[in-house]
């Protein structure tokens, strides 16, 4: 597991509220919405305002890849290290 993998469970952990879970316990292929991990719509929007803030990366809701970079912790550390400023 990545840094970045790593940050981003903790991120999910502490931005949702899933004190019964840690960063173990969130595979990094898992699915994060629906069946998987089983967050829902105003988790997204709670989760894209945390990497938002955290990263200082700007998410379009409406962009047509949102879903996708947000289907795991995987494709999300994807997203996050293709849009930091080095």
């Amino acid at each position: 597991m990545s840094d970045l993998q790593l940050e981003i469970k903790t991120l999910i952990i502490d931005a949702l509220g899933l004190e019964d879970l840690g960063p173990d316990d969130i595979d990094a292929e898992q699915t994060l919405f629906g069946e998987g991990l089983g967050l829902d719509s105003v988790d997204a929007l709670e989760l894209g305002l945390a990497i938002q803030k955290r990263f200082g990366i700007k998410i379009d809701a409406d962009a047509k890849d949102t879903r996708k970079h947000f289907a795991n912790v995987s494709s999300l550390a994807a997203f996050v290290r293709a849009h930091q400023v080095a």
